[in-house]
């Protein structure tokens, strides 16, 4: 088609660049080292997209298109997550920015620093029933993110945004850390920017300072010096410090433990490991913490809600024996019983009581218990766990139909030691918490500060949050496998975001339990003793489900089935993997501290 007959098809790289604010955001956004804007396009958020045109042919911020604006969110989340950046993700006015708060509020609860970046009709159409007016005066999406933001506002001037903005992204990285919420009417985001270049060095404003307090430190050397044993609960806001905290705990003879959230930090095949205690945890980090001769519980980067705390279990954790060290002050208000509370950086923390534990070395250090567990015969890898499992039998059945406990074991002997696993929200991450472990041979501190091999959204616990997290992580790590766990439910309400996958040549390897059914809800009725109603899900035959959207898939109806897979070749293709898993309907999921606190029984 000519140019004449179509005014949009014209070389945008022979006009003059523009500075609107949209070209100001794109320019803060190059000082962060920002890659990626998620989101979906909208006519009242064109002068945004605009600038990201001339970004993207200058090498700068790209823009992402999602599925839907709550995929967005997730995506942002993800690449967050991996890279330490700031997330962020935008949407047009009205339905674009609703469709977006729920992927927004699973970012604050699980306090992952987001800008969301979304759009008003212009300022003079106000209360005048504009298409898509979510104003004040209309459906006021503002005062519907208030409650999941960290900052909120509406730009009304031209003049408020460069201040507003610094102040939003500042706010976003903490702490606490979280989304922040920019909404700017369209005549103001087109609008010509007062300034040509960003005037403000965003990176050093956030270099902090690591502040922590002496006294508390002294405190806690003379606890680890003490005669009798202690217990680390290693938390998700410990990825920084986790190789300074196995050195401590090598010194001491400190059993570790990880809350579901903290889970991907510690090699399962560590030996001072016992399991995740918490929900979908292990009896053998309940025994550990229920030593009689236990004199402290060293809580590192949680906030102990009811995931990560075993249901609030007074008797277990949350109890007079708990320090907790915590960069984020608010946590400390779930846990007011704790002997100590240190706050500050955890890293600067860990590194000052290292120091001190090397000019004053523990006396006690107990002898580490032996291996209960070993792998079968036909493992490739010699390691041991040193934690139980639930069910030992079904996780070596490999029966079918596929039992999830073995599909776990044979994932990560399946796909290459360094794999991203991202559970999602129902039996699946349940399933992954007990069963899934990865032979991470990292037992010393040699790892990565972004975290561990395995994610969860845990609190807000969104459904499809790994389809799209999974999306974002991919971006970030090109050069390594990520798998989402995903279950049938979940990849009916969100597996759309696959065709994002294709269009980016991202070879996420997706596996979805298929058992027809709602499987944490069925479940879960049927232990809680409630009527059994609304979890049947009609069959789904998601492999042709996917290679309709442009990916390559598998149906599995054994473990045999997925031991023919060709790794090499999934790994390294240009196109997203669809794993259809048959999964045993009768598998009843890990699920008892859940099902205790539904029944009322804390």
């Amino acid at each position: 088609m000519r140019h004449a007959d179509n005014p949009k098809a014209v070389d945008h790289k022979t006009t003059e660049p523009r500075n609107n604010l949209g070209d100001l955001l794109i320019g803060y956004l190059e000082q962060l080292a920002v890659d990626y804007v998620f989101g979906i396009p909208g006519g009242a958020i064109e002068p945004l997209y605009d600038a990201l045109a001339r970004s993207e042919r200058r090498g700068g911020p790209k823009s992402i298109v999602a599925r839907h604006e709550t995929g967005a969110a997730f995506m942002a989340d993800g690449y967050s997550l991996q890279t330490g950046k700031l997330s962020v993700c935008c949407a047009t006015t009205g339905p674009g920015t609703t469709n977006l708060i729920t992927g927004v509020a699973s970012a604050f609860a699980n306090r992952v620093p987001m800008l969301v970046i979304t759009a008003q009709t212009p300022l003079p159409t106000f209360g005048r029933g504009a298409f898509q007016e979510s104003s004040c005066t209309g459906i006021n999406t503002v005062a519907m993110l208030e409650c999941c933001t960290l900052y909120n506002t509406l730009i009304s001037h031209v003049d408020q945004f460069e201040y507003k903005l610094i102040t939003a992204i500042m706010t976003a990285f903490g702490p606490p850390s979280g989304p922040v919420h920019m909404s700017i009417p369209l005549d103001i985001m087109r609008s010509a920017a007062t300034v040509d270049t960003p005037r403000f060095d965003l990176s050093a404003l956030l270099n902090r300072p690591q502040l922590h307090n002496n006294s508390d430190i002294d405190k806690l050397v003379d606890i680890l010096t003490r005669q009798r044993p202690i217990v680390f609960v290693i938390g998700e806001g410990a990825s920084e410090s986790i190789g300074t905290i196995l050195s401590i705990a090598h010194m001491t003879g400190a059993l570790l433990l990880t809350t579901p959230h903290g889970k991907g930090l510690i090699s399962p095949y560590h030996p001072q490991f016992r399991g995740v205690v918490g929900f979908a945890g292990h009896k053998s980090a309940l025994d550990a913490l229920q030593n009689p001769e236990l004199e402290a519980i060293i809580c590192v980067g949680s906030a102990l809600s009811e995931w990560a705390s075993n249901g609030w279990d007074g008797t277990l954790l949350l109890n007079e024996k708990l320090v907790h060290i915590d960069e984020q002050a608010r946590n400390f208000t779930y846990t007011p019983m704790a002997q100590l509370h240190v706050h500050g950086h955890t890293e600067t923390i860990s590194a000052h009581l290292l120091e001190a534990l090397e000019k004053q070395p523990p006396s006690y250090k107990p002898e580490n218990s032996k291996p209960s567990v070993t792998p079968s015969s036909s493992a490739s890898y010699s390691m041991m766990r040193h934690f139980t499992l639930d069910d030992e039998a079904a996780y070596t059945d490999s029966s079918a139909p596929v039992k999830p406990q073995c599909l776990m074991r044979e994932l990560p002997r399946i796909f290459p030691p360094h794999t991203l696993y991202l559970a999602d929200t129902g039996a699946s991450f349940a399933w992954a918490i007990h069963y899934l472990h990865p032979f991470d041979r990292r037992m010393s501190g040699s790892r990565n500060a972004r975290g561990g091999l395995f994610r969860a959204c845990l609190e807000f616990a969104s459904m499809g949050w790994a389809i799209g997290c999974a999306v974002g992580t991919a971006l970030a790590n090109r050069d390594r496998p990520v798998v989402c766990i995903t279950g049938d439910g979940s990849m009916l309400m969100s597996g759309q975001e696959i065709t994002v996958a294709v269009q980016e040549k991202l070879p996420v390897i997706f596996v979805v339990l298929n058992d027809s059914a709602l499987g944490m809800v069925k479940h879960g009725q049927c232990l809680t003793g409630a009527e059994s109603i609304g979890t049947e899900i009609p069959f789904t035959d998601f492999a042709s489900l996917a290679r309709s959207m442009g990916a390559q898939s598998w149906v599995i109806d054994s473990a045999e089935d997925l031991k023919r897979l060709n790794r090499d070749a999934i790994c390294s293709a240009n196109i997203p993997t669809l794993l259809d898993v048959r999964i045993d309907q009768s598998a009843v999921p890990p699920i008892g501290t859940r099902v205790r606190v539904l029944k009322g029984k804390e």
